[in-house]
């Protein structure tokens, strides 16, 4: 598949590879684990925080890592992936969610900061995030060079799609819930999640682009809608006649996304059309008898670069999916690769995923077919 603005360069990097499907043109493939594959990063329980909510130290990171987003930035990769403390109850949810940063020369090997850069504070967002936290970010960047990022707010009660932005990946404005302005008031008290603004490939660099004028976001978990925006910070969802939110991707049937679809990576608008990679949850009764019932695998979905709503293609089959044991063993024992980065580095496609809900795994797509 060819991207606008891509360039390639090859680096050679020994993979793995494990039974991968070959893609068809229009979509990015086929990633592989490299040799020796384990989490790139996982739990540090002697990270500790003054939480500025608590006024206590707390160990921010001490029980699970995962759920990442990525960007490339000054020649390395920068992680943001979502850590857990060990405050709460033992249950999924049941934590407080900060962020953290970890950079890499390779891609594949991090080294991260010992404090999270992003967090519940005692701030105008404290109602929307304390104490569940701030969860599961994508980020893109804009053409002056400002990093704008999507994460869920966790107040253990509802969440909302909320808006942030940065220069430098360490200090954040936090702009709250995606649809805050919008103009119907009922997405004041709507309960999602999971948003991706619609990118181009600029050399390395991801860039928010606008179709017809507009900034897009896909978003949503169960169903994936659209919004738009005319500075990325400000949203309103694209509704159909009766005041409802469009739907543009549903669940399948005998799928790997039965249960639902879930907004992955910033989707990436190519030559083709708009790539969507997404989330899909095999649903125990209806879903694909090949894999384990509540499976998170991920897969592909093509829509038109003049229409964002109009869906041209979609995997039939996961093109990533469970296969390692930290990828199945976790706080999430159903099996999950869970993917939210995506960054061209290197003249390669470096995937970033949450396994099992516990720690951050990478693929790779080389795009030489080495």
């Amino acid at each position: 598949m060819k991207l606008v603005g891509a360039s390639a360069c090859i680096i050679l990097v020994a993979l793995v590879l494990t039974s991968p499907a070959a893609a068809p043109d229009w979509a990015i493939g086929p990633f592989v684990r490299p040799v020796g594959a384990h989490p790139v990063i996982a739990p540090n329980r002697d990270s500790v925080f003054i939480c500025p909510v608590r006024s206590a130290a707390v160990h921010w990171e001490a029980l699970h890592t995962f759920n990442p987003a990525a960007v490339v930035r000054n020649g390395k990769v920068c992680v943001i992936y979502r850590a857990e403390d060990d405050t709460g109850e033992m249950i999924v949810g049941g934590h407080t969610s900060r962020l953290g940063l970890a950079e890499s020369e390779d891609g594949l090997h991090f080294i991260r900061r010992s404090a999270p850069v992003f967090y519940p504070a005692n701030d105008a967002e404290n109602v929307h995030e304390w104490p569940g936290g701030c969860e599961d970010p994508r980020i893109v960047e804009t053409e002056d060079g400002t990093y704008v990022m999507t994460y869920t707010q966790w107040n253990g009660r509802a969440t909302d799609a909320a808006i942030a932005t940065s220069k430098d990946l360490l200090q954040w404005t936090k702009h709250g819930p995606a649809f805050a302005r919008a103009s119907n008031p009922a997405y004041t008290k709507l309960s999602y999640k999971s948003a991706g603004i619609v990118c181009r490939l600029r050399g390395d660099r991801l860039v928010a682009a606008k179709i017809r004028g507009k900034f897009w976001m896909y978003w949503g978990e169960g169903e994936v809608h659209l919004a738009t925006s005319s500075d990325a910070i400000d949203w309103c969802p694209v509704e159909e006649a009766k005041g409802h939110p469009i739907t543009v991707l549903g669940r399948r049937p005998g799928h790997f996304d039965s249960a639902f679809p879930e907004v992955g990576p910033p989707p990436v608008l190519t030559e083709r059309g708009i790539l969507v990679l997404y989330n899909g949850k095999n649903d125990p009764v209806y879903g694909d008898k090949k894999l384990a019932p509540e499976t998170y695998a991920a897969g592909q979905a093509l829509f038109a670069a003049d229409d964002p709503a109009r869906l041209i293609a979609r995997l039939e089959e996961p093109f990533f999916k469970p296969e390692m044991p930290f990828e199945k063993t976790g706080q999430y024992t159903a099996g999950t690769t869970f993917i939210e980065g995506l960054v061209f580095f290197k003249g390669k496609w470096f995937l970033y995923y949450g396994c099992a809900d516990s720690l951050v795994g990478v693929a790779v797509h080389n795009i030489s077919g080495n």
